[in-house]
């Protein structure tokens, strides 16, 4: 029996090398997707049973090629992790709307064209799962936080309205709240003074994210809320 395939979108050396090797020791397939192709190379290097492929998520005109090419070496997607992600923090009075419209593309626009071309497979598979790796700013839009959260706020609706619909057709959709910030080289340089427990691990990410994909349908989770004892909320 061939192994199941799962997608992750936006794999940098954090979160989504954490997802990829995650789905790789479970036993599936890893297509790791991002636009730096020298990096997922390295990546591919180290993990057994991955495949990169370069992609920006804001050149649509791309996906079905791209989705098409993984489908055809790999096989059909049962797991898509949507793990990309940008947007400026700014006020309104210095938002530009270049930074707003990027925001939404990443966000918004990029999730719904994937979601598009990977769930005609789930289809044919009769089920599969959907992550989308969202943040607090989706649910409450701080002052200097206007294009990514106005951008995560419109991914988590989607997301939300994908699950409604696709539920009954057995493709779970999930969505993940992460409120903290991630344990990076970068961060820990930028905030030198913070405890290890103010941030969140990327393999403990990856526990939560794997999980997901393996509930039973009779109870699924829509929305997983996950951060760091330290965290204020």
């Amino acid at each position: 029996m061939s192994k199941p395939v799962c997608v992750i979108v936006g794999v940098g050396s954090g979160n989504g090398a954490a997802f990829s090797r995650k789905f790789a020791a479970k036993g599936y397939r890893v297509a790791m997707l991002a636009r730096n192709i020298d990096y997922l190379k390295e990546l591919e290097a180290e993990i057994t049973d991955t495949q990169a492929y370069q992609y920006d998520v804001t050149e649509i005109d791309k996906a079905a090629e791209v989705f098409n090419r993984i489908e055809s070496e790999m096989g059909m997607i049962s797991v898509l992790v949507y793990n990309a992600g940008a947007g400026a923090f700014a006020n309104i009075d210095d938002t530009t709307v270049e930074s707003f419209q990027r925001a939404w593309e990443v966000n918004a626009r990029g999730l719904l064209v994937v979601a598009k071309q990977v769930i005609p497979q789930m289809r044919k598979l009769e089920g599969g799962n959907i992550v989308i790796i969202g943040a607090t700013a989706s649910i409450k839009g701080g002052a200097n936080f206007v294009p990514f959260a106005s951008a995560k706020a419109a991914q988590r609706s989607l997301a939300q309205s994908m699950a409604r619909y696709l539920d009954p057709e057995k493709i779970h959709v999930s969505y993940i709240i992460v409120d903290g910030v991630i344990d990076l080289e970068r961060t820990r340089k930028a905030m030198p003074d913070k405890p290890d427990e103010y941030f969140i691990s990327s393999d403990d990410l990856a526990e939560s994210v794997f999980f997901l994909t393996q509930q039973p349908s009779s109870a699924w989770t829509f929305e997983l809320d996950l951060r760091p004892f330290g965290e204020k909320w």
